[in-house]
């Protein structure tokens, strides 16, 4: 499929439930299979109290239980804001090949959103220990696991 504008107004449309509420920041989502709608959402991280709960978060889980499925390859992202390494995270997961966004990274730091100290930390080779101090131990204990569903596992993606 092709770029759609109304798809792009429904993500709009979420974002902007959310001004003035406490639910969440102005962040929309709608995916769309085919042409049709699978789900759509917006951030509900203040209402949840769960920081994971950004748009593209709550629509992703929302397609998924609709249908059924992990795997949204064929579906298309659209977001009003270009997605914090998170929301990118779960859409690569996902399979979904096609994220549409409007605003810029930059367009959310003006306005508050601290998506940058995510970007600098990841450019940085996760050697900022003032964001997280990422320290690897025990590889021995916990490498089994992972042996061991290597040798049980078929090929299913997760």
């Amino acid at each position: 499929m092709a770029y759609d504008k109304k798809f792009m107004r429904l993500a709009a449309n979420e974002a902007q439930k959310n001004v003035g509420t406490q639910i969440g920041g102005p962040f929309g989502t709608v995916i769309v299979k085919d042409g049709t709608i699978v789900a759509q959402g917006k951030n509900s991280v203040l209402s949840n109290d769960d920081p994971t709960a950004h748009g593209e978060i709550q629509t992703i889980r929302k397609a998924c239980k609709k249908l059924k499925t992990h795997d949204l390859s064929g579906c298309e992202l659209y977001t009003n804001a270009y997605p914090c390494p998170m929301c990118l995270g779960a859409i690569i997961w996902s399979n979904i090949k096609t994220c549409y966004y409007g605003n810029t990274p930059e367009d959310a730091d003006k306005i508050g959103f601290r998506d940058d100290v995510m970007y600098k930390f990841l450019d940085s080779g996760s050697t900022d220990k003032s964001t997280l101090n990422l320290e690897q131990h025990d590889r021995d204990l916990t490498i089994k696991a992972f042996q061991d569903f290597k040798e049980n596992e078929s090929s299913t993606v997760y």
